[in-house]
């Protein structure tokens, strides 16, 4: 479970604070799904960063599975990170030197669990529809191809939580879908906690949890 409890965030500016998230809480379940919507600086990536250990809150608490990544030393939390948050984000940042395969192991690299990452990234690559394209580089991909390729990726140490940056932002209506599609059957697949920060509305509405951010504040959708 994801439990964000009273978070703010407060940058430094010339005439003072600045403030970009007040007060924001959410609880969110294995297997759930949000997504975050609102205009352009209000603060939603911030909130997929803190909640995924990559920011620190000003105040506030984040709990990930009973655990405070912000009380963890630097190479607890990097471990934390590495096994318990999967990231997505517009651009997919696959290594172009690499093959798809290689790819999705990349997460995998620093485990020491006796886990077969190598079997487990082939059948995520089934799973998202790219078994023939296992040793492909990313330049002989499609655009939407690519995305598939960090969803797996993203998945293969089977996080409890997976953030989401505006994951088809950079993709055609087709291929957007279909992203979205495998976003939201993967996460109950794996009882994955998803959370997805978007702009685009109908993108939004196939999610059963929508939030808005407006005026540092969290809000239920249309409430």
């Amino acid at each position: 479970m994801l439990e964000i409890a009273h978070v703010a965030k407060q940058y430094p500016a010339p005439r003072g604070p600045l403030t970009v998230l007040a007060d924001v809480s959410l609880t969110i379940g294995r297997g759930d799904a949000a997504a975050i919507m609102g205009p352009s600086g209000a603060g939603k990536s911030t909130l997929l960063y803190i909640a995924g250990a990559l920011e620190p809150p000003t105040s506030g608490t984040v709990m990930l599975d009973g655990v405070d990544p912000y009380r963890l030393r630097e190479k607890e939390l990097a471990a934390f990170r590495n096994r318990s948050v999967g990231f997505i984000f517009q651009d997919h940042c696959l290594l172009p030197q690499c093959s798809v395969l290689e790819n999705v192991l990349v997460p995998s690299l620093v485990a020491a669990d006796g886990i077969d990452y190598a079997r487990r990234a082939r059948d995520l690559l089934c799973q998202v529809g790219l078994e023939n394209r296992l040793d492909h580089r990313p330049s002989e991909l499609s655009g939407g191809e690519k995305q598939r390729v960090s969803l797996a990726r993203a998945l293969i140490r089977q996080p409890s939580l997976l953030l989401c940056d505006e994951p088809t932002g950079n993709l055609d209506e087709d291929s957007a879908g279909m992203v979205a599609s495998l976003l939201l059957e993967l996460r109950l697949r794996q009882e994955t906690i998803l959370i997805v920060v978007t702009h685009n509305p109908a993108l939004a509405a196939r999610f059963p949890l929508r939030y808005e951010l407006r005026h540092a504040h969290l809000h239920l959708a249309g409430a």
